[in-house]
C-alpha cells in the first residue's frame, strides 16, 4: 500500500504567500465565513469582509482590523458597488441555491473570479452551464472549495489518474460531524428531494438512502448509504467517468429513518415542516466547538473500476470545517497568485489531484489494483 502525506509535497507545493490583491469574503459573519476570516488574518491576508448585516460585519471587521462592506445580493446596484475594485470573491453565504446565482452573475459582469463553498448539486450544474460566459469574461467560476468537494474531488481525480479507463466511480466519507446552522439549513431544504446518482453521464434522482454498501474507510467495514453529495455533479466534470455514486457512513438508526421518510418526501418540503425544522436548527449550536474541530477528522474512500480491474484509494484529513477554512483560503491564494484558465472549474481541475495533500495532516493511501 502506497502512502502519501502533506509532507511528501512540502518542497514543491507549500501554501501560497499572502496576496496584496484585493478580495472579498462574503458571508463573513456566518459560522464558516468567520473561521475563514480569522484564518486569513492569521496568514497575513487582508480580505474585505462583507455580508447583509452592516453592524455584524462591521464589528467583525473592526476586531480583525479589516475593511467591511454591507450589501444585499438581490440589490443589483449595491452588489455591483460591493464588488468594485475586487479581483476575487469567496462566497460563503448559503443556502447557495438562493445566493450563488446573483453573486456569480455579478462576478461575471464585473470580471471578478468567483469561488464558493457550496455542496449543492444544482448549484454546481448551474455554474457549469455558465462556462462559456466565464470564459468570455476571462474569470474562473470555482465552486466547492471547502470540505465539499475538495478532498473527494481530488480523490476522484487521483483514481482517474490511476485508472484512466474507469467507467464507474464510487466515493464515500465517514465523519463524526457536528453541522453548522448553515449546513443543516441546506440539508433541511433538500430533504424532500431524495437522492441522486449519475448514470451514463446524466444526474438521475433516486430515493433517499437508495443503496447500502459496506465500505472500509481504513478501520474496518461499516455500512454506508448513497447521498446526493456534490461529487455527483463535480466528479463527472473532473474525470469524465459517467457512472458516479457517493456514500456516507451512517448508523442503523439514520439509515432506517431515511428509508422510512421516502413516502413522506412531499410533506418534508412544505412550509410548515420547513419552518419547524429551521426553528430547531436555529435553537441549536452555531457549529462544532473549537475543541470538536481540533480533535475531529474525516475519512474518505474511493473506488474506480472498468471491465477488468478495480483501484481503491483513501484519504484521512481534518474535521470538515477546519479543512474548509484551509482549502478555501488556499484556493483564493492560488487564484490570485496564478489564475487558472477561465471558465467553470472543479477544485481538482483547477489545482490538480494532489491539491488536498497540501493541507497539513492529510494522508492518502493506495491499494494495489485488483481484478474485477
Amino acid at each position: 500500500m502506497e502512502l502519501w502525506t502533506s509532507r511528501a509535497l512540502a518542497r514543491g507545493a507549500a501554501y501560497a504567500p499572502p496576496m496584496a490583491l484585493p478580495w472579498l469574503l462574503y458571508g463573513a459573519t456566518g459560522y464558516t465565513g468567520e473561521l475563514i476570516a480569522r484564518r486569513a488574518v492569521a496568514a497575513g491576508e487582508r480580505p474585505v469582509l462583507a455580508g447583509r448585516r452592516a453592524v455584524a460585519v462591521g464589528a467583525l471587521a473592526a476586531e480583525l482590523g479589516l475593511e467591511s462592506r454591507a450589501f444585499d445580493l438581490h440589490d443589483a446596484p449595491a452588489l455591483e458597488g460591493g464588488l468594485a475594485g475586487m479581483k476575487a470573491v469567496l462566497h460563503c453565504a448559503g443556502p447557495f441555491s438562493r445566493t450563488a446565482t446573483p453573486m456569480a452573475e455579478a462576478c461575471l459582469r464585473a470580471r471578478v473570479h468567483y469561488l464558493d463553498i457550496t455542496g449543492e448539486i444544482d448549484v454546481f450544474e448551474g455554474l457549469a452551464a455558465r462556462d462559456g460566459a466565464a470564459r468570455a469574461a476571462g474569470v474562473a467560476l470555482l465552486p466547492g472549495v471547502g470540505f465539499d468537494v475538495v478532498p473527494s474531488d481530488c480523490l476522484a481525480a487521483h483514481l482517474a489518474r490511476r485508472l484512466p479507463s474507469a467507467t464507474h466511480l464510487a466515493l464515500g466519507f465517514q465523519t463524526g460531524a457536528v453541522f453548522s446552522r448553515g449546513t443543516a439549513t441546506t440539508m433541511a431544504e433538500n430533504l424532500h428531494r431524495g437522492g441522486a446518482v449519475r448514470r451514463q453521464g446524466r444526474i438521475v434522482p433516486v430515493p433517499a438512502a437508495w443503496k447500502t454498501r459496506r465500505i472500509d474507510f481504513g478501520g474496518g467495514e461499516v455500512k454506508a448509504i448513497t447521498i446526493p453529495w456534490g461529487d455527483v455533479a463535480t466528479a463527472f466534470h473532473t474525470t469524465g467517468i459517467p457512472e458516479v455514486e457517493v456514500y456516507m457512513a451512517a448508523p442503523g438508526a439514520v439509515r432506517r429513518v431515511l428509508k422510512l421518510s421516502r413516502p413522506l418526501a412531499p410533506l418534508l418540503g412544505t412550509r410548515p415542516v420547513q419552518a419547524f425544522l429551521k426553528a430547531r436548527i436555529r435553537a441549536g449550536p452555531a457549529g462544532p466547538t473549537a475543541e470538536q474541530r481540533a480533535r475531529g477528522h474525516s475519512l474518505l474512500w474511493g473506488e474506480a473500476r472498468d471491465g477488468a480491474q478495480v483501484v481503491v484509494s483513501r484519504l484521512q484529513t481534518l474535521e470538515g470545517y477546519e479543512l474548509t477554512s484551509r482549502t478555501a483560503l488556499l484556493a483564493v491564494q492560488r487564484v490570485l497568485s496564478a489564475p487558472p484558465r477561465p471558465g467553470f472549474l472543479t477544485p481538482a481541475r483547477a489545482f490538480g489531484a494532489d491539491f488536498i495533500l497540501e493541507v497539513e495532516g492529510t494522508t492518502r493511501q493506495d491499494e494495489a489494483p485488483r481484478a474485477v
